[in-house]
């Protein structure tokens, strides 16, 4: 994912509220959040590339999701998919805590990235670039391509946005407009990540359009206190037009 919206214990009736856009370049293949065969207690979307995923939960309430962190000159070519990170925390039987304390200790062979995990206990998250590992308190958090809750434009205004829009749950609509949001930070506001002024413009909206490379799919979840769990999806073209739309339902093991 490259931005997540989340909702830990902030809403007297959702325990976990998630909206979230996954940017990725377009030539690589991945298919829309199923349960998986070879992992089937596992709801995610997949990478058919690398195998793994960038947001996913399990049938025993366990959610995990990802984002990298931008900064060219950390690339790690020839680096472990960070995917298969989030796979290992949706199928682990540790608590979240301890699963990333666990990840820390080798999150150094891969590019830079965030991750969350959480069960019914506890939200915890890894940032790889500064190795925290920590629990997080119930709150609303934002997440890019930065540390947790960096004031980048559109992870402060989005957060602004989704912290309204959860008043009107189970609606999602205004979770959806708020990630399809393709107007871009003014210049002057923009982030130096060390990609350019041209390239920071085109990343800088919630949701970012190709050619190449743009929001690939848009991502609601919700979890009752009482486990139900609920997981809407909706996939975009190259121009950012529908291109497919999933719904999961089920309640938590």
């Amino acid at each position: 994912m490259c931005l997540i919206l989340l909702a830990w214990r902030a809403h007297p009736g959702y325990r976990l509220v998630v909206a979230a856009n996954r940017d990725e370049f377009f030539a690589r293949p991945a298919v829309p959040a199923h349960w998986w065969s070879d992992a089937p207690r596992l709801l995610a979307g997949r990478d058919l590339e690398a195998g793994g995923t960038w947001m996913g939960m399990s049938r025993d309430g366990r959610f995990a999701a990802l984002t990298n962190y931008r900064d060219p000159s950390r690339r790690r070519p020839g680096a472990p998919s960070r995917g298969m990170l989030v796979r290992d925390c949706l199928t682990s039987a540790e608590a979240p805590l301890d699963t990333l304390r666990t990840i820390a200790k080798t999150s150094a062979q891969y590019a830079g990235f965030n991750l969350f995990a959480a069960d019914a206990g506890e939200l915890a998250i890894h940032e790889s670039t500064t190795g925290a590992v920590r629990t997080l308190a119930p709150g609303i958090y934002g997440l890019s391509n930065h540390v947790l809750d960096t004031p980048w434009p559109k992870v402060r205004l989005a957060r602004e946005r989704f912290a309204a829009a959860l008043a009107r749950l189970p609606g999602e609509d205004d979770f959806l407009a708020l990630l399809r949001d393709d107007t871009p930070a003014p210049d002057h506001h923009l982030p130096d990540t060390g990609v350019g002024p041209e390239w920071e413009r085109r990343l800088s909206p919630a949701f970012i359009r190709g050619p190449g490379y743009g929001t690939r799919c848009s991502t609601v979840l919700t979890v009752t206190d009482d486990g139900a769990v609920r997981l809407h999806e909706w996939t975009w073209d190259e121009r950012g037009e529908p291109a497919g739309e999933v719904e999961h339902r089920f309640r938590i093991a």
